[in-house]
Formats: C-alpha cells, sequence, structure tokens
C-alpha cells in the first residue's frame, strides 16, 4: 500500500510539473506572437519585408536566449565558491558579454541590408517599450492574483 501511495504522489507530481511546463511554453508562445505583432505593427513592416525580416530577427534572439541560458546558471552557495571558481566564472561572464556584443553587431549589419538604420534604432527602442509593457503586465496581474488571495 506505501508503494501505491509513493507511486501516486510521484505520478500526481510529475503530472503537475509537466502542465507547468506546458503553461510555461504556450505562454512564451503568446508573447512572441505579441512581440511580432507589436514589432510588426510599430515598425510598418510590409509582408514582403516581414518575410526577410523575422528570419534574421528570430535567429538572433535565438543567440541571445542560449547566452542568456548560460549567463543565469543556478549558483551554489557562492561563500563557499573558491577564488579560482569565481575567477572562472567571471570569465564566462566576459565571454558571453561578448558574444552577445557580436551577435547584436552581427544583427544590425544584417538588417542595415533590408532596413534603415533609423529603423534599427527604433527596433532597439520598440524592444525596450515591449520589455517595459510586459513587466508592468505582469506586476498588475501579480498584483491582482495577491489581492484576490488575501480576501
Amino acid at each position: 500500500m506505501k508503494k501505491f501511495v509513493l507511486i501516486f504522489i510521484v505520478l500526481i507530481s510529475s503530472i503537475q510539473m509537466i502542465g507547468q511546463e506546458e503553461d510555461r511554453d504556450a505562454q512564451r508562445e503568446r508573447i512572441k506572437a505579441l512581440k511580432v505583432a507589436f514589432l510588426t505593427q510599430e515598425l510598418n513592416l510590409t509582408d514582403k519585408l516581414a518575410e526577410r525580416f523575422w528570419p534574421i530577427y528570430n535567429d538572433y534572439e535565438t543567440k541571445r536566449r542560449e547566452l542568456h541560458a548560460r549567463e543565469h546558471i543556478e549558483l551554489e552557495n557562492v561563500e563557499c565558491m573558491n577564488e579560482d571558481t569565481a575567477n572562472d566564472l567571471l570569465n564566462e561572464y566576459l565571454t558571453i558579454e561578448n558574444e552577445e556584443y557580436k551577435i547584436k553587431k552581427q544583427l544590425f549589419k544584417e538588417l542595415k541590408e533590408i532596413i534603415s538604420a533609423k529603423d534599427i534604432i527604433k527596433l532597439h527602442k520598440l524592444e525596450d517599450e515591449f520589455h517595459k509593457k510586459l513587466i508592468k503586465e505582469y506586476r498588475s496581474k501579480r498584483g491582482r492574483k495577491d489581492a484576490n488571495s488575501s480576501e
């Protein structure tokens, strides 16, 4: 009976974790769709231009996410880290920053072939605006959720 209960608990936990992961994936896809719509509209991308723009931008975003994952590793207790390990980590951070600079430089170079420098600056500004709106919306939803749970 104990084995059955243990297996049942593990199964329920696994289902919940899978559900949460699917929710996160669905949420990421919704955010990506909103970003595509926002940038397309604000940059006034025609269908023909969007056809050239999005593969370049999506490649950049994929590389940037990979760098972000490398940079945001789960650190053990930093207080127990030795100096050599800390130095290695600092060097990795610098390498990531350098690679991020390179991929952004490549993005700008490729985009300059299809849109103006002014539009690239606008894109940079729009990305910041989108992220600010996203954070504001997240905080707003979280605030409503916290208010509802305390009632």
